[in-house]
């Protein structure tokens, strides 16, 4: 006679690794590669190399930095490629969390992101677009519009944008195609001006310190790399709507593998774009750099093209994002982890619309709440780098582990070079947890009490009895 739980068991796995879904698969390989291009691309490339020439204070270490992160990432996708064609389901990372950990453990990852870290990201790059906004109206009408505007318009684009994703998932993929492609020609297009108009070839050479290997420089390096990740970070994406992509077994890694080495490519020339128009004493105290290097290559003109630039960016980027995102709240209701509503489908729309509803007023309130802060763009990074490090390191960790645990399952894709591979990316990651832990201390821990804070909700019914027994 069978166990029962067994059986459940059997279930839970068949449904799991299944390519059944309520969803429709409307996205092709394309929309795919778009995503990932949409969701890597958006305010990091012109905001980030500021603060990490800051910290590094030399263009070998500078390239440094971004080189290491590229690699981290690639070989993190090489890992994330077994996973997704292993397991085509919606929620990208908590699908691969939930088959290899308890159920607890995928629970705060979710919860992690939902409360601290990926609806802060897109109130983040909304209030990017909105201040560029603000930048190119200056240009023209003479004066500026003040911050109360800029959050306002920040919070039109959210919810401008989770609307239209209430509306079907084949709209919002064909403009994930219309803005990577112009995401692509507006980073191009400033990588070939900054190259064809002045600059100096000396400053690849410069260096404002002496570059010494010591404990400090090596937690400066650290503290770079959490600027880095966060330019590279959205590299996952497609994973989130595997079940509203068609042949998701070969479309996703695909996308995933191919979209990381694009970038790269792009960052890379970006970089050297800004580093042939200035010199690493101003990109240090460059808050937006490719403005100023576009400004030194062709003038005035260059702020307006920059801006127009990074409007488009950033708007393709929250398109991928609140996309992307909704799907993880919408698979964690479904399994009985998240508030039930959000858990529901449209019947004519079939996409997760409570979801992204529910997304929308969470990244409403941390806009409202964060929009008039100073330094709010590195704030938030400081915030949750430390805990997406250790959900991220739980989720290479998977492959390992769902080798052991499901080792006859097919896997139309298996990680190139592991374990090797595996081995490389948890020693990185490992020594960014503990530079990031050691270099941003306060805002770590408030990211980890806000995600044990979860705890408190997967335990909710158990807490209840206890106090009712304790005080009755």
């Amino acid at each position: 006679m069978n166990n029962p739980d067994s059986r459940k068991e059997q279930i839970f796995d068949s449904d799991l690794f299944s390519e059944k879904t309520e969803l429709n698969r409307r996205l092709g390989f394309t929309e795919a590669f778009s995503i990932v291009i949409g969701r890597i691309i958006g305010s990091g490339i012109f905001r980030t190399p500021g603060p990490i020439m800051l910290l590094v204070a030399s263009v070998s270490m500078f390239y440094g930095v971004w080189l290491l992160a590229a690699v981290a990432t690639l070989l993190g996708a090489f890992l994330y490629a077994e996973l997704v064609a292993m397991i085509p389901r919606s929620g990208g990372p908590y699908a691969y969390l939930k088959a290899a950990y308890p159920p607890v453990w995928t629970f705060l990852r979710g919860w992690a992101m939902f409360f601290v870290s990926e609806t802060g990201a897109i109130a983040a790059v909304a209030l990017v677009f909105a201040e560029y906004g603000n930048g190119l109206f200056t240009i023209f009408a003479g004066y500026s519009y003040s911050r109360v505007v800029e959050v306002i318009m920040a919070l039109s684009i959210v919810w401008l944008i989770t609307i239209i994703n209430c509306f079907g998932v084949s709209l919002s993929g064909i403009l994930q195609n219309i803005f990577s492609l112009m995401k692509i020609i507006a980073l191009g297009t400033v990588i070939g001006i900054c190259f064809v108009k002045g600059g100096h070839f000396t400053h690849f050479t410069d260096s404002v310190a002496d570059i010494r290997f010591s404990w400090s420089s090596l937690l400066a390096f650290g503290a770079a790399m959490r600027y880095a990740f966060f330019a590279y970070s959205g590299w996952e994406g497609p994973t989130y709507i595997a079940e509203e992509v068609r042949n998701p077994r070969r479309n996703l890694p695909l996308s995933i593998l191919l979209g990381i080495l694009g970038v790269m490519l792009l960052y890379l020339a970006a970089n050297s774009a800004y580093i042939y128009q200035l010199p690493v004493a101003r990109i240090q105290t460059s808050k937006w750099v490719a403005v100023d290097a576009m400004k030194m290559a062709i003038g005035a003109a260059g702020g307006i093209f920059i801006s127009i630039a990074v409007m488009l960016n950033t708007f393709g980027n929250i398109t991928a994002q609140i996309l992307c995102k909704a799907r993880t709240w919408y698979a964690m209701a479904r399994d009985g982890l998240f508030f039930k509503p959000l858990g529901k489908v449209n019947p004519k729309y079939k996409t997760p619309n409570m979801a992204l509803l529910v997304q929308g007023i969470w990244a409403t309130v941390l806009l409202t709440a964060a929009g008039f802060a100073s330094q709010a763009y590195e704030i938030i990074i400081d915030f949750f780098s430390f805990t997406s490090a250790i959900f991220n390191v739980s989720t290479f960790v998977a492959v390992w582990i769902l080798r052991r645990k499901y080792p006859h399952l097919p896997r139309p894709y298996r990680a190139w070079g592991y374990p090797v591979t595996l081995i490389i990316v948890l020693v990185i990651q490992i020594w960014f947890m503990i530079t990031t832990l050691i270099t941003a201390f306060v805002p770590s821990l408030l990211g980890i009490l806000l995600t044990c804070s979860g705890l408190l909700y997967y335990y909710r019914l158990s807490l209840k009895r206890w106090l009712k027994t304790r005080f009755e």
